[in-house]
């Protein structure tokens, strides 16, 4: 796994997107912004003005899907996105073509509206928790992250920090997430949840 796009439209969560992106440059994944529309310029849900790279590729090794917006129903950010069904869409497409997909914090319900987590463990924002039981997923309320394989979430907001360590640690081994987590002065959390499934 060497690409890595992190998926940001308006009102995603700055910390979501950016977190992923200085843990997983760091460790030498090739990682970029990307947006599904030709906006030159994302307003996050702060303020923060974020240029995407260029638009979603066919099928990056890893999508990270930021949160941002749902547990406030805002006008920009996830919740919108899924009332409007298209990015929802792009992210099955990408998950059908092969890519890993990571969902963080409220991202993690872009996940789940394009029926991609039904019967699947997972864990969001715990504002969000009901409404991801709702959607049929396998809740695991204690989990900072859950790893299912080719899908993972992670919890609320700094838990993208954590997420992007476990995904380190995963494709690079325990040495390089402990560096990482060294260099930006982290102590991760826990529990990770790791799904084994039978060969």
């Amino acid at each position: 796994m060497e690409q890595v796009q992190i998926l940001i439209y308006d009102g995603v969560d700055e910390l979501d997107a950016v977190a992923p992106y200085e843990v997983l440059a760091a460790a030498g994944f090739e990682v970029e912004l990307v947006s599904l529309d030709p906006s030159p310029v994302i307003r996050a849900a702060h303020g923060l003005s974020l240029a995407p790279a260029r638009f979603l590729g066919p099928a990056p090794d890893l999508l990270v899907v930021p949160g941002g917006g749902w547990l406030t129903k805002a006008p920009q950010g996830a919740w919108t996105e899924v009332q409007n069904g298209v990015m929802p869409a792009a992210i099955a497409e990408r998950h059908a073509a092969g890519s890993v997909i990571a969902g963080v914090c409220t991202g993690v319900m872009l996940l789940a509206a394009s029926g991609m987590l039904r019967g699947r463990p997972a864990v969001t924002h715990r504002g969000a928790l009901e409404d991801l039981l709702a959607a049929g997923a396998e809740v695991h309320p204690d989990g900072r992250v859950v790893d299912d394989g080719d899908v993972l979430t992670a919890g609320g907001v700094t838990a993208a920090i954590d997420l992007a360590l476990h995904i380190v640690r995963r494709e690079r081994g325990a040495k390089a997430a402990q560096a990482g987590a060294r260099r930006i002065e982290h102590r991760p959390q826990g529990p990770v949840v790791e799904v084994l499934r039978a060969a």
